[in-house]
């Protein structure tokens, strides 16, 4: 048995006009001036407070790096619901997930930096909430880089990390699955570049979902 991990923004659903249009009103709102979309992109997959402190430049998250996070999950679903905020997936995901799911040796789950609701409504949206047996959000664990999505997804289901697999786009998501003894298979499609995922310790790159299937022959 093998265990497919899916990162969720940037590997399964292009998210970045959402997730950088909620964050650039958040930045407003608190009196800044609206971020680079190249800045939102580099952090996400990070844990949401995390994510705000980093992209201000502060080491630690701070109570103003809290009350934004709030203010950003508060305004999330209305922004989300206004024309042309929405979350496709990425061409070639769809055929992945429904092949997947037909092989009994694979599981599939989801370790993301979102919420648990969501994630859910990203899996629910798409069709895919029966495919995904496992998973875990930024209010389940620590934020990336650390490995407890990955293990305890594994530890859930009676898995090896080892016989696991991290299919994401952010330097995160590599080295989150390095440190839980998981393989790292980057994604081109997503935010971060092939070079950083590299870095980051991917032990592949793939350049269309369909190559995902490779690493589980």
């Amino acid at each position: 048995m093998r265990l497919a991990l899916f990162d969720c923004d940037g590997t399964l659903v292009d998210s970045a006009a959402l997730i950088h249009e909620v964050m650039a009103r958040t930045f407003v709102h608190f009196g800044y001036d609206r971020p680079d979309v190249s800045l939102t992109k580099s952090i996400i997959g990070l844990t949401l407070d995390i994510a705000i402190a980093r992209m201000q430049g502060k080491p630690h998250v701070d109570d103003e790096a809290i009350a934004m996070t709030a203010h950003y999950k508060t305004i999330y679903a209305g922004v989300r619901d206004e024309p042309g905020m929405d979350v496709p997936l990425f061409n070639g995901i769809r055929p992945l997930i429904d092949e997947l799911a037909q092989n009994d040796d694979i599981l599939i789950g989801a370790v993301t930096g979102k919420s648990r609701r969501g994630l859910v409504h990203i899996l629910e949206t798409h069709g895919f909430a029966p495919h995904f047996i496992v998973s875990r959000t930024a209010d389940d664990c620590p934020s990336k880089p650390h490995p407890a999505m990955v293990m305890e997804c594994c530890s859930e289901i009676g898995m090896n990390p080892a016989d696991a697999i991290v299919i994401g786009d952010a330097i995160y998501d590599m080295q989150m699955a390095k440190a839980a003894g998981a393989k790292a298979v980057g994604v081109s499609w997503g935010y971060a570049s092939v070079d950083d995922l590299v870095s980051a310790g991917a032990d592949g790159i793939v350049r269309h979902p369909s190559d995902v299937l490779k690493h589980f022959s």
